[in-house]
């Protein structure tokens, strides 16, 4: 192949994640299985239309970064106590599977966050139940907590069902009070110890996740600037341990008239930012750290006003511009609702808006999607936990890395509502597979797809949407099973009848591992085992 490739198709290893309305799905929430392309027919299926596949080889048209698919924890995991058992030797062999990549700590929460700087609050901490029961389990975490700082490097922990049992528990009812939260939109303090901060980092550097923290933006001065206090100590207790953290601002600062009663303008959040440049320059751990914002919510008018105040006056501070996205209302969401074309395209048009803005202040600065999830709120039990969300979330990864963003954060890797990758039994559920796929197979650099064959005439007033959706990228160089220059293909089919895919030009002839991934047993679009 000649040199001048930038990944010449040595081998080509397709995704494939296929939708027959009248079928079952193939994507498996809990293994690959590798075969032959292509695969032979279903009974019962029509084939229609051959579609000509291809790929240009010569150069990508957009690199992302090496950590483009990352992970987000929220803060809630000190309400509900989840945040003591991340040092599960479960929990952190999963997150080593999606690394390299961020861990960013933030959410809804980010800005009712409070630290101290208290080695053991387990007279501090609160929770729902009897006397007997919050004594026996904090005495467990204590116990625990002992047992890990006697271990050097990595601390690494087996903890008892039972404690696991009792932990449930709590955070079954704290789950209530955290929705009441949500739902009437009023948020109680958060307090993080010394003790948590060392558990949070600890569970990132043994995951081989770079820790992104979000400070509280909504302490706030008499006259509308941010009151760093709070975050000067956090800060100065990190650089003491020597920790290596990347930082943000706030949380969806378009939010903060309904959730505070104090709005922050874009202008005044650019000098907030200025002002934490400021602070962490002196510290000599953090004087060249990272540091990425304004983690703005979706870009309408009002919001779209804000990112503009803010690139003005803080843009060039910010090592990458971030942003939220939700595809659907978590209170009203059917099945069938991740599976529409129109709902899949939603996230083209925000990424233009955020473009627009960011290319007029600060050409070429790198763009990020943080929190990105299927639907708001939470998220809905058997829905948004399940195979039919893979749909949304592989077209996102795809469309993302086409439009030239940087990083996508999946909000959240564990425990906070049904969007997560890993259940409160360290299970990983069928989103978790299909980014472990992910990371296996693709690599950052995005190749450009030539599709013949689907050609239609739109009627007058009608769009045509993109019902195949097909994406390309020079297979990861960290995966040894495949030689330099490999290609992977992912494929998404929402038609209603099989599409028949044949390889052309520099794919041609060439040898296919083919990963079918489909739900398991009888819940099909519903399963999350």
């Amino acid at each position: 192949m000649p040199h001048t490739s930038s990944c010449p198709p040595a081998l080509l290893s397709p995704m494939a994640l296929w939708l027959a309305l009248m079928l079952h799905l193939s994507l498996s929430s809990q293994a690959a299985d590798r075969r032959t392309f292509p695969v032979g027919k279903s009974q019962g299926v029509k084939e229609k239309t051959l579609i000509l596949l291809d790929v240009s080889t010569k150069s990508p048209v957009r690199t992302v970064n090496e950590n483009f698919l990352s992970l987000q924890l929220d803060p809630s995991i000190i309400h509900d106590g989840w945040l003591d058992f991340l040092s599960s030797k479960r929990l952190v062999t999963l997150a080593r599977g999606l690394s390299p990549a961020f861990l960013r700590f933030g959410g809804k929460r980010t800005d009712f966050l409070q630290f101290q700087n208290l080695r053991n609050p387990a007279k501090s901490r609160g929770g729902p139940g009897p006397d007997y029961y919050l004594k026996n389990y904090e005495d467990d975490i204590v116990r625990s907590d002992v047992a890990l700082d006697k271990q050097k490097g990595c601390k690494i922990a087996q903890h008892p069902d039972v404690m696991l049992e009792l932990q449930r528990e709590k955070a079954a009812q704290m789950h209530l009070v955290l929705l009441k939260e949500q739902f009437s939109n009023t948020y109680s303090n958060l307090i993080l110890t010394a003790r948590s901060l060392d558990k949070l980092y600890n569970f990132a550097d043994c995951s081989g996740l770079h820790l992104i923290f979000a400070l509280n933006a909504l302490r706030r001065n008499p006259n509308n600037s941010w009151n760093s206090s709070s975050a000067l100590g956090l800060v100065k207790y990190s650089a003491s341990k020597k920790y290596n953290i990347s930082w943000e601002l706030g949380n969806e600062p378009n939010n903060y008239r309904t959730m505070h009663g104090r709005a922050v303008n874009g202008s005044q959040l650019g000098k907030d930012y200025i002002q934490l440049k400021s602070l962490l320059q002196p510290i000599r751990t953090y004087s060249r750290a990272s540091l990425y914002g304004p983690n703005i919510g979706r870009p309408r008018k009002n919001v779209i006003a804000l990112l503009d105040g803010f690139m003005k006056v803080a843009g060039s501070t910010v090592d990458a511009v971030t942003w939220q996205h939700y595809y659907i209302d978590g209170r009203v969401v059917k099945v069938m609702d991740f599976l529409k074309t129109r709902l899949l395209d939603t996230l083209s048009d925000q990424i233009r808006k955020i473009q627009k803005v960011v290319n007029t202040y600060t050409p070429g600065k790198k763009i990020w999607l943080e929190g990105v999830v299927t639907t708001s709120a939470g998220g809905t039990n058997n829905l948004s936990d399940s195979y039919a969300a893979g749909f949304l979330w592989l077209n996102t990864l795809g469309m993302l890395a086409n439009q030239g963003i940087d990083v996508v954060i999946r909000h959240s890797f564990f425990d906070h509502g049904y969007n997560h990758l890993v259940d409160q039994n360290f299970n990983p559920l069928p989103d978790y597979w299909l980014s472990l796929l992910y990371k296996r197979l693709i690599g950052p650099k995005v190749l450009a797809v030539h599709v013949a064959g689907l050609q239609r005439k739109p009627r007058p007033g009608r769009v045509i949407r993109d019902k195949l959706r097909i994406y390309a990228h020079c297979t990861s160089h960290h995966n040894h099973n495949y030689v330099r220059g490999s290609i992977t293909l992912y494929i998404i089919n929402l038609h209603r009848s099989r599409k028949k895919i044949k390889l052309a030009g520099t794919l041609r002839d060439k040898i296919v591992h083919q990963y079918l991934l489909q739900p398991y047993g009888q819940d099909g679009l519903q399963s999350n085992i």
